[in-house]
């Protein structure tokens, strides 16, 4: 299954690290550890797979295991994960499969986060993205809590959210942006003769993922691509869609045959590099003095844990990420100052940093008068783009002593874009293999009932310490007036 093929990715050509990556393993219905050496002069990667112990429904507890003998490949510019092995093939692969393709009835799957479409709209919205155990992860114990607690935040944060949606037009265009690119991408497909039905799953609002699994199974899709529109893989986006993705697809008989094709992460492809380092180009020319503005990447954020505790690959993706869209600016003869913050960060937990706002204040300290944003994690206009960047970075940055302000666009149906997802799309065909029908853990299925009345009471005192104190019953004063 696994095919040495020539690279197309851009790699740095000088940095030797380690790092590991997350996949949702379809014959056992786990995760697996993918543990790779990569030598950026070789230009080869040494890949270590590992059985995970955790069972892929929980979503928090991702451990890690002894690694057994070391593979050879050459990198590409993406992964595909079938039945637990990850393959990196290339264009030759993805042009063999276009006859064969075309006999069959293809879907691609987009995954995206979603966004309320009204005000009203808004806080049932909050409550499935908090509801979400990869976005609170509570302890194994007090999980029975994750609703209660979800409702709580919901309510207490929907006043504050509700004000920047109405500030951005009342409503996510997140919605109508994916639509968009969804078609588009039809489109190039049919252009490159693999045609092909494209549909939308949204995370926390409609069209949900079981809508469009609904559609996938109406239509009767024969093969099957999955791709998340995150560039860089985190537990908390792409590895929270496929794990519902999988929880469904396990439950129904129908499902469970399909061959898919999950495209974990995309980052490090030509297309994309390319794509976001001429945006970048083009808004550098907008400033008076361009060899003088401070690129400023402004990337999502993720709690630390999730990276030190659980091993989610995101902060490592998202530094090679900046490295190689610099090294192709450098290649254009751009070589501009650059930094890295994350932003959005929620609650009392410690989060990625550096901070978007502390760095901003910073550089206007340091007497940085030219900054360009460019939010990295992003390829859709939403909430964090038009609000919080636009709005309150902006007007942040400018408060600091930063006299010239400017923002990328998030890709959106960028030509050159949208073409090399239609590519990704082509070469991850071939490696599509039914998901795993395996039930989920005896451990998480067997209910000790001892057990669960110790977790109710001590649960429940907790749940009565939290929600009666009273700075809790101020705050939720406060935000009902």
């Amino acid at each position: 299954m696994d095919a040495t093929v020539p690279s197309r990715v851009l790699y740095p050509p000088s940095l030797t690290h380690i790092h590991k990556s997350l996949l949702p393993c379809h014959q056992t219905g786990k995760l697996m550890l993918t543990c790779c050496h990569s030598s950026r002069r070789s230009g080869q990667e040494h890949t270590v797979s590992c059985s995970n112990q955790s069972d892929i429904k929980s979503g928090v507890d991702w451990g890690t295991s002894l690694c057994g003998p070391v593979q050879k490949r050459n990198l590409s510019g993406q992964s595909f994960c079938s039945l637990g092995a990850c393959t990196y093939p290339g264009l030759e692969t993805g042009t063999k499969s276009l006859a064969h393709a075309a006999e069959e009835k293809v879907g691609v799957l987009l995954l995206n986060l979603g966004g309320p479409d009204t005000l009203n709209d808004v806080q049932p919205f909050l409550f499935n993205l908090f509801a979400d155990p990869d976005i609170i992860r509570l302890p194994r114990l007090f999980r029975f809590l994750q609703r209660p607690l979800a409702q709580l935040i919901s309510v207490l944060r929907a006043p504050k959210s509700k004000e920047g949606y109405a500030s951005i037009g009342g409503g996510s265009p997140l919605r109508k942006i994916t639509d968009d690119q969804a078609t588009a991408l039809r489109n190039a497909l049919e252009e490159k003769k693999t045609p092909v039905n494209v549909y939308v799953a949204m995370r926390y609002w409609h069209p949900f993922t079981e809508e469009a699994v609904q559609q996938i199974k109406k239509d009767r899709v024969t093969k099957l691509v999955v791709l998340p529109l995150y560039p860089q893989f985190s537990i908390s986006t792409t590895g929270s869609s496929i794990r519902v993705l999988q929880n469904i697809f396990r439950e129904d008989p129908f499902l469970s045959r399909l061959p898919v094709s999950i495209i974990q992460s995309w980052y490090q492809r030509e297309g994309y590099i390319k794509s976001m380092a001429g945006l970048i180009e083009k808004e550098l020319e907008s400033f008076s003095r361009p060899e003088e503005v401070m690129i400023f990447f402004s990337a999502h954020g993720v709690p630390v844990s999730y990276v030190e505790n659980a091993g989610d690959p995101y902060r490592d993706q998202m530094e090679e990420c900046i490295y190689l869209i610099m090294q192709e600016l450098k290649s254009r003869g751009t070589n501009n100052a650059h930094s890295l913050a994350y932003q959005s960060r929620v609650g009392p937990v410690q989060w990625l940093k550096p901070y978007t706002d502390e760095v901003l204040v910073e550089l206007g300290q340091k007497g940085v008068k030219s900054l360009l944003a460019v939010p990295v994690s992003f390829v859709s206009e939403h909430i964090e783009t038009l609000e919080e960047i636009d709005m309150e970075y902006k007007e942040l940055a400018l408060e600091s002593g930063i006299e010239n302000w400017g923002r990328v666009p998030a890709l959106g149906c960028t030509s050159s874009f949208i073409t090399d997802l239609a590519d990704a799309v082509i070469e991850a065909l071939p490696s599509a293999t039914a998901m795993t029908t395996s039930s989920v853990d005896s451990e998480e299925n067997d209910l000790d009932l001892v057990a669960y009345a110790i977790k109710l009471f001590f649960g429940s005192i907790l749940a009565f310490v939290l929600l009666f104190s009273p700075k809790m019953i101020s705050a939720f004063r406060n935000n009902l007036l």
